[in-house]
């Protein structure tokens, strides 16, 4: 199952809780009697150098499966703009669920830009062991404030006791610099370096490349929601970050190796690469996704095994 799949059952809850604290539970058993059904407006954002049309291509499909007494009160509208500004007027919003339609999770992993104070992160991409704890305190720092000012914009714009539902990658380590030695971030690294073992990239630059991500944990994620104020926390799940691949034994040879491999790789590059080509350029991406698939391969037993800290939050939320 997916994350949002999980997922599901706290959005839907969610929703029907927020018809009937705004006074609307007739919405909900329209269809029992001969109510109008209510009309929802759906406003979907996303960066202004992103392309909508896929985005619009999948408003699409989701109104054509509506059922017919809904489909004509379903109204769809596209808003560019960051998150960590204020898109929509005070107090407009019932409900929020900030979702990728290709990732199922929201963006609140990833910071507005790549932290300051790196210097110490040599020849890696992110948080790893046994780098410095200020590596961590350089990603916590940024991350705390993308998120404060997140939850500040949204405030603004959701109306008393509507809800906001998150799901984001975290982590369920206390530890601020344990990762499990297969994570995906330390594996791009690895590959960044083999890339330098053939002469393909300078050092210099993998140094001072770093990932704008954090995955908080969750005594994090509840002291930023608290002390920023406006929202009570209806709950916080933690479900597991699924990895497809096989659990019989017999299905530890090396086809099933290289098919995780490549898995691994699609799913980063499709994420990372156009932040890799800014930095790096676009002639190394190939061979950079080649060496990913073969250290994701080796690391297929680990990472059925090891004690993973990759997690995904879901986050209910009500405005005060």
């Amino acid at each position: 199952k997916t994350v949002f799949s999980k997922a599901q059952t706290i959005v839907v809850e969610n929703i029907r809780k927020t018809l009937l604290n705004l006074g609307f539970p007739e919405s909900i058993k329209y269809q029992e009697t001969s109510r109008t059904p209510p009309e929802i407006d759906c406003c979907l954002n996303d960066l202004p150098n992103n392309d909508f049309n896929m985005t619009f291509k999948c408003a699409t499909s989701f109104k054509e499966n509506l059922k017919m007494d809904v489909k004509g009160r379903c109204f769809v509208s596209g808003v560019p703009g960051s998150f960590y500004s204020r898109l929509f007027p005070s107090k407009s919003l019932h409900f929020v669920l900030p979702l990728h339609f290709v990732h199922l999770a929201c963006s609140i992993h990833w910071l507005s830009k790549v932290p300051e104070g790196l210097e110490d992160n040599k020849k890696n991409v992110y948080i790893r062991n046994p780098w410095p704890l200020s590596v961590s305190k350089s990603y916590l720092d940024p991350f705390q404030n993308d998120f404060s000012l997140f939850l500040k914009m949204r405030s603004e714009e959701v109306v008393s006791n509507g809800r906001m539902v998150l799901i984001f990658i975290g982590r369920n380590a206390s530890d601020p610099l344990y990762r499990e030695s297969c994570h995906y971030w330390s594996l791009l690294a690895d590959s960044l370096l083999d890339l330098v073992s053939e002469g393909i990239v300078k050092e210099s630059d993998v140094d001072s490349f770093n990932l704008p991500f954090y995955d908080a944990g969750e005594e994090e994620v509840r002291e930023i929601l608290q002390k920023e104020g406006s929202f009570e926390i209806n709950i916080i799940e933690t479900h597991e970050h699924l990895v497809p691949y096989k659990d019989s034994e017999e299905d530890d040879d090396e086809t099933c190796r290289l098919k995780f491999g490549e898995m691994m790789a699609s799913r980063k590059r499709f994420i990372t690469v156009t932040m890799l080509v800014a930095h790096f350029g676009d002639a190394i991406i190939d061979r950079l996704f080649e060496k990913y698939a073969h250290n994701a391969a080796k690391y297929y037993i680990a990472a059925r095994s090891c004690n993973k800290t990759t997690v995904n939050f879901v986050v209910s939320l009500s405005r005060k």
